[in-house]
């Protein structure tokens, strides 16, 4: 439990700790940076979903809000719920809102995986990176699913495997410093856990929706203007991974890192590859 009222999951009390703490800071905090990193696959989920005027919608980890507005502008005559474990993201997301003039979408800092939604109160569910992180997916998509309508829409996008994210390797190779890290399980809730198509059929299905369809989608995220810039962002992200090294190897892991960002330093700023799954299922009907 995580505060006075929010309800979490008893495998989710680490995220909601991390995510209303310090890492949900940092995200609010930079939240135009994240966003943007990863506004290239934003399009492809909107049209994915196929908003109409007066749908009602969930986007589902929804942290600043970016996803939830766009949303919004397509359901004008509808309502958008966002919903996450940071408070301080639902707070910047409620600020942007606002000075958009949106009223018709609305935060709410819940867990996904457990909050009573009302049963068949949306038309689709919408999440950009957002559902990688349940203790128990099957429980969460089944929550998601009696949310949604009969035969209501669930888009994702979530990422592939490591091996096919650049930035993922990039940043961990260099901040490892030579050290053997204990590796998850990849079913384990993290970035990654929902890049196996095979355990996402089961997963879904087992929930209660259709044959889910798979695109691969691949886009370059940004990092910053310059190398300093990406530094600086990247090396605060990141810093709990060179917790404990003593100053030589920190530095070491730290020269790293500005070397990779300066590779890949270009015109339009510092990239680096990342490959996605846009996943597209109905709640299934008797």
């Amino acid at each position: 439990m995580t505060g006075k009222t929010l309800q979490v999951a008893f495998g989710n009390r680490e995220q909601a700790r991390a995510w209303d703490g310090d890492e949900g800071a940092y995200w609010a905090q930079h939240a135009d940076r994240f966003d943007r990193a990863v506004r290239a696959y934003t399009a492809h989920l909107l049209a994915a979903a196929r908003i109409g005027p007066g749908d009602h919608v969930l986007d589902v980890g929804c942290g600043t809000g970016e996803v939830t507005r766009a949303a919004a502008r397509r359901a004008r005559a509808g309502r958008v719920l966002g919903v996450d474990l940071s408070q301080r993201m639902l707070d910047v997301a409620r600020r942007r809102t606002a000075a958009d003039g949106l009223g018709n979408a609305e935060f709410r800092q819940a867990d996904a995986q457990v909050y009573p939604f009302d049963r068949a109160a949306f038309d689709v569910a919408v999440s950009r990176t957002g559902t990688m992180f349940f203790s128990d997916p099957v429980e969460a998509f089944g929550n998601l699913a009696r949310a949604l309508r009969p035969a209501g829409r669930l888009v994702q996008v979530v990422w592939q495997a490591p091996a096919h994210n650049e930035w993922f390797l990039a940043f961990t190779q260099a901040l490892v410093a030579g050290r053997s890290l204990p590796t998850p399980p990849p079913e384990a809730p993290g970035p990654f856990s929902l890049a196996d198509p095979d355990r996402v059929r089961t997963l879904l299905g087992e929930a209660g929706f259709t044959e889910p369809s798979f695109e691969a989608l691949s886009a370059p995220m940004h990092f910053g203007d310059d190398d300093q810039d990406a530094f600086r962002f990247v090396a605060g992200l990141l810093d709990w991974m060179i917790e404990g090294l003593d100053p030589v190897r920190r530095d070491a892991a730290l020269t790293d890192l500005r070397r990779t960002l300066r590779e890949h330093r270009t015109r339009d700023g510092v990239l680096y590859r990342s490959v996605t799954w846009l996943i597209t299922a109905s709640v299934r009907t008797r």
